[in-house]
Formats: structure tokens, C-alpha cells, sequence
């Protein structure tokens, strides 16, 4: 069933991505892509500023978590496998993982090894493994081949300026609520590296970080999550509109957590419950007839240190965690092939160590679920990254 829909206050800008691409970007956007050539559809969120993936699904039986984590090391989560545990935070989609439809993924990273938000957000949405080789995103040669396949050729971008990972030979239409205003990147954040290097100001200002955390913290968590459930909401209408996209990219920033991470609640939980909301939201706007042919991924740039910093949070890390969640899916079990806490394990003696390559989860997303072929995914998709394969078994 298609359903037709109004959302009043919209920007549109129609035009190439590369018109675009100097557009101001906006603390959360959402970008469609048409692709009238099949029915099924794909969610991917990039969670902006480095998600901890240690402090969404925790590895609370690893004997090395609690000396890790101290002050912001959780006693208990959701439980998942046994193993791993979900943050309390993410209690609006817990269900689904017995339902079957959420599959957490765990020690994933991009081909990234530094620790540059900008960087990285680059290496992930270009889908190579390094920046500079292409300005064509990942999921914009995706669009160019599915229409050689004769599967789509446009696509359509719901937020001011388009996502890297879209930009390309694809044309876009643009679209975003006109009252989104939160900024990028956290005054607080800022401050926080910037005192980081000098012994006294840090301990003064760790001092004021944590008074000011108990009156209520310094971040704009609430409006950055209602923007995310409207984008998602939005993301749901135009999924089941009439001819209309089956690709879509919801971008959110606020998961630099160096300062007051908090462990069961504080920004971290914040973000994850604002995260879980948007899940929640767009499922309800898509419908269960829709959301049977979904694929939501949600990806991060890199992960964070596995130790607590001085400011009560965590600094640029490697490996993180991904989400995939959808009818689609098939859920209920954790992928990781986990390499430990330990001393010995850590990579570089700070950060989880890599052992999956995102790009396994795009392949996978791409051929298992959007039909797109071997071929393509290989040679035009992602053509420096051979040596990584598909993940198998992912969706129905």
C-alpha cells in the first residue's frame, strides 16, 4: 500500500551533487535515493563524531571491561548472547533482537587507522581504503551502476547539503526541515581537547566539567534526538511514497564523547536513546508491509579508546560497533569475531582492534539485499577492496 503525505516547512534544491556539495551541513540530514527498479529498501545512518561501540554493546563478560571502563563501566545491560549486552538506553529496539530483526556487529572499522573525524568520515563514505582516490561516495556509484543494470538512475537528498557517501554522477533532490539549527561539534568538545595538554587547566576545567554535569550537562542532546525521529519519520513517508526512493542516508552528529560519557546514563545514553527512537519512528512510518523489505545500517567512522579519560569520557578510537536491524535481517545473534581487552589485544595499546572491515557489511547490503551484482560491487562499487568479502547470511 503507498501512501501520500505533506511535511510543511521544506527547503528543496534540485541539481547534481556536485552543485551541493559546498552546502552548509547541518547537525542531522536525511538523503533519499530513487531506486524505482525494485522494492527493496536500505537505511543507512551515519552516527557523526565516533560512536563508543564499547559503550553501546558492551562486552561485559571480557574480564578486562571493568578495569577499562571504571567510572562509566556499567554493572549490567540488556542481555544479548550472553557475552555482549545492550546498553539500557537502546530498551525501545531490545525486543527486536529477539524478534530477529536487529543484528548488532561488533570490532568493525573502516580502512581508517588515524584519528581525524573529517578523515575518516571520508575513508568510510568513499567506501576505499583511503581518501583522495575519488569524490564519488560509495552508495553514488552504487546508483550509477544499478542504473547500467537497469535497476535506477536518480536520486533524491532530504537535508541541507548531500553526505559524501552520496555525492556523484547521481542527481539529487534536496530536502530538510527549515528549524534544524544544532551545531556540528560541541564547544564543550572542543574545550575539552584543548585543556587535554596542560596539566593544571585540565584538572580545573575536568573540575567545572564534572559540577556542570550534575546540573544537567552542557550538550543539546534533546533537540539533536527530535530532529533525528522527524528525519526518520520523514525517511519512512518517502520509503513507501509512490514511485518514490528506496534508498535512504540519515546522517546524526553528537557522538564525540570525550567529556561526561556517562556510563547508564549521560551523552552516550542520550545519543543511543535518541538513536533507538529514530528506529522506532521509522519502522512505524514505513509500515510492517515495507519494513519486511528494510535493511537499516547504522555505521561510525571509528570507535574509542578502551580506557576512560581524565574528563570522565573516551578519545578517538579504532574498531567500533554497527547496527543492522530491518525485516530483512536476520537477527537475534551478535557478529564479532572479538579480539579482547587485554593488554596484548588492544590495538596500538589503546583502542578494540579491527577484525571486520565495514565494507563487508556494504557488499553484503548491496548484492544479498539489493540485488546489485557481483560484478558491479566489485569493480565499480568498491574496486580497492578486493581482498574483502561480502559477509554471507545476513538477510532473508
Amino acid at each position: 500500500m503507498t501512501r501520500s503525505f505533506s511535511l510543511p516547512r521544506r527547503r528543496l534544491l534540485i541539481g547534481g551533487a556536485a552543485a551541493l556539495a559546498g552546502a552548509t551541513t547541518l547537525s542531522s540530514n536525511l538523503v533519499l535515493a530513487a531506486t524505482p527498479g525494485g522494492d527493496q529498501r536500505l537505511v543507512l545512518f551515519v552516527l557523526r563524531g565516533a560512536m563508543d561501540g564499547l559503550g553501546a554493546v558492551i562486552p561485559l563478560q571480557d574480564p578486562a571491561y571493568q578495569g577499562l571502563r571504571t567510572s562509566i563501566a556499567l554493572e549490567q545491560g540488556l542481555p544479548l548472547d550472553g557475552f555482549f549486552s545492550l546498553h539500557p538506553a537502546m530498551a525501545p529496539i531490545h525486543g527486536w533482537y529477539k524478534e530477529g530483526v536487529l543484528l548488532p556487529v561488533h570490532a568493525v572499522a573502516s580502512p581508517y587507522r588515524e584519528r581525524s573525524h573529517f578523515d575518516g568520515q571520508d575513508v568510510l563514505e568513499l567506501g576505499l581504503n583511503a581518501k583522495g582516490l575519488t569524490r564519488d561516495g560509495w552508495l553514488s556509484r552504487t546508483l550509477v551502476t544499478m542504473a547500467s543494470e537497469g535497476t535506477g538512475d536518480k536520486a533524491i537528498s532530504v537535508g541541507v547539503g548531500v553526505p559524501l557517501v552520496l555525492r556523484g554522477k547521481a542527481k539529487v533532490l534536496s530536502w530538510a526541515p527549515s528549524s534544524m539549527q544544532a551545531p556540528a561539534d560541541s564547544l564543550m568538545d572542543r574545550a575539552a581537547r584543548l585543556y587535554m595538554a596542560d596539566a593544571q587547566l585540565h584538572s580545573a576545567f575536568d573540575g567545572a566539567v564534572q559540577a556542570q554535569a550534575m546540573a544537567g550537562g552542557f550538550d543539546d542532546a534533546e533537540l539533536r534526538n527530535r530532529e533525528l525521529k522527524t528525519l526518520a519519520e520523514a525517511a519512512g513517508h518517502f520509503l513507501t511514497a509512490e514511485s518514490g526512493p528506496r534508498i535512504a542516508v540519515i546522517s546524526n552528529d553528537g557522538w564525540d564523547t570525550h567529556v561526561g560519557q556517562g556510563g547508564e546514563t549521560g551523552r552516550l545514553a542520550k545519543q543511543l536513546e535518541g538513536l533507538s527512537n529514530a528506529f522506532v519512528a521509522l519502522r512505524a512510518s514505513l509500515g510492517e508491509d515495507a519494513w519486511k523489505k528494510t535493511v537499516v545500517l547504522a555505521v561510525t567512522e571509528f570507535g574509542r579508546t578502551a580506557a576512560v579519560n581524565g574528563t570522565g569520557g573516551t578519545d578517538h578510537g579504532t574498531a567500533s560497533a554497527a547496527f543492522l536491524a530491518g525485516g530483512a535481517v536476520k537477527g537475534g545473534r551478535v557478529l564479532a569475531d572479538w579480539p579482547g581487552l587485554g593488554d596484548a589485544a588492544l590495538y596500538e595499546d589503546r583502542d578494540l582492534a579491527p577484525t571486520r572491515d565495514v565494507r563487508s557489511l556494504f557488499k553484503a547490503a548491496l548484492g544479498d539485499h539489493l540485488r546489485v551484482s557481483r560484478r558491479g560491487i566489485e569493480e565499480k562499487i568498491f574496486p580497492d577492496a578486493g581482498s574483502v568479502k561480502a559477509e554471507n547470511g545476513l538477510f532473508i
